[in-house]
């Protein structure tokens, strides 16, 4: 078929057991050349992920706590070698904590600290499989703003085709100030795809604890459709709006290859996935509704002023507000005299939405301005939704007839999609009947 590019999310290389049965997988099928690892996740409930204590160990050298530091990498460091017993082989990991640790003492930073569970997780999988570890910091590189350098394609196909089979590290590269840079959390979906993409894969598996894509959240609505295929459009309107399956910015570095993702269970490996492609899927000849997916905890601030559409530079005026506090938001639903932004409220904690409102109302100064808080975002996704009449009818009958009120509309000129805004006490109803309208 080509060559495979496989990626292993925490759950799949969570112990020694564990990461064998990843590695069996790879071994399975001679194509699978490449993989990529995140680091070990939870176990158990109520477990703690490598990441988090990483993260915590760089918050205790912050605050300068060194007692809470030691605690905590003493917890990273057997947890680590815990696996290396478990594999019964060595590979030298007491050595590496005690290098770690100096570094992490000695100033390396947050994104360095955080980043140290994928690395030891590749070194243990390259040892495991017997293949060659390719630090990402040979080739993944990131600009001077966070993003990621598009020279990192070129150096990747050069790095890797040193390598007939080899292990990289997720999660993380090189900064343009030559430090460690971290993609944001489940960033090592990023790195899967941009290493597919470096060696022209014919397919990049992402394998997690579940087996796919479904219509919706399991734990909202029992046993949803299962979702065969997506499209890259519809991956990304679900992944953004909280089907957490696939970090939605992974498709970016192999949409523009056209190379298939396909999501996958370590744990039945034999199941079939979901298949995510460049165009439209066969599914959507046939359904309506591809899926749904949504979040809570937003808030709209809306403004009204008489014969806004003639006053030019008012968005750009508004905009300019949350730009100058480093907010972005989610959506813009306008009217002709009325315009809401809504964003999320990690933004908005410790007085910070009073300032914006203030300062909206000075910039732009509005007949009115409010702030709606918790609302809830569903967006309701799929090509087929372009090709039925009356599907918006249908969606917001289903809501009526569930008594749940609309707050906010929003739909994309794709008409890819349609997200409403509830309150946060109706998502879990808002859902269930959008479902039971499309599905049942």
């Amino acid at each position: 078929m080509g060559i495979k590019v496989c990626k292993f999310g925490g759950t799949s290389m969570a112990d020694g057991n564990i990461i064998l049965r990843a590695a069996q997988i790879v071994q399975s099928d001679k194509d699978r050349r490449f993989v990529v690892v995140s680091a070990p996740g939870k176990r158990f409930n109520g477990d703690i992920k490598v990441t988090d204590l990483l993260y915590k160990c760089a918050d205790a050298l912050d605050a300068g706590d060194s007692s809470l530091f030691e605690e905590t990498f003493d917890k990273i460091s057997t947890r680590f070698l815990n696996i290396e017993r478990e594999l019964e082989k060595d590979v030298g990991m007491q050595a590496g904590l005690n290098q770690v640790k100096a570094e992490m003492l000695g100033g390396a930073g947050r994104d360095y600290c955080a980043s140290r569970g994928e690395y030891f997780a590749a070194k243990i999988m390259a040892a495991v499989l017997n293949v060659p570890f390719v630090d990402a910091t040979e080739f993944v590189r990131f600009k001077e703003d966070g993003s990621l350098d598009e020279n990192t394609f070129a150096l990747g196909a050069k790095t890797l085709a040193k390598y007939d089979r080899a292990v990289v590290p997720g999660f993380y590269g090189l900064g343009a100030d030559g430090k460690v840079r971290t993609f944001s959390r489940g960033g090592g979906d990023i790195s899967g795809a941009i290493v597919a993409r470096s060696v022209k894969a014919s397919l990049y598996e992402n394998w997690t604890d579940v087996s796919g894509f479904y219509a919706c959240d399991p734990r909202i609505v029992s046993n949803p459709k299962w979702i065969s295929y997506l499209s890259y459009q519809e991956l990304r309107e679900l992944s953004y709006m909280g089907a957490n399956v696939l970090h939605s910015e992974s498709i970016f570095p192999v949409r523009s290859a056209g190379i298939p993702i396909r999501i996958c269970n370590t744990f039945c490996p034999d199941d079939a996935g979901t298949y995510i492609v460049k165009t439209c899927t066969p599914d959507s000849k046939d359904t309506v509704v591809t899926g749904i997916a949504g979040k809570k905890g937003f808030t709209a601030i809306t403004l009204e002023k008489s014969m806004m559409n003639a006053e030019v530079g008012f968005v750009e005026k508004v905009l300019s507000v949350i730009g100058k506090h480093g907010i972005s938001f989610e959506h813009l639903p306008s009217g002709i005299d009325t315009m809401s932004l809504v964003i999320d409220n990690e933004y908005l904690k410790n007085g910070v939405l009073k300032v914006l409102v203030e300062e909206m109302r000075e910039a732009v100064n509005p007949d009115r301005i409010y702030a709606h808080e918790n609302i809830a975002l569903i967006a309701t996704v799929g090509h087929g939704m372009a090709k039925n009449v009356g599907t918006s009818a249908r969606l917001f009958k289903a809501l009526s007839e569930a008594g749940i009120n609309v707050n906010l509309i929003d739909q994309g000129s794709s008409e890819l999609n349609i997200i409403v805004g509830v309150e946060n006490d109706d998502y879990v109803a808002c859902i269930k009947a959008i479902y039971d309208e499309f599905f049942r």
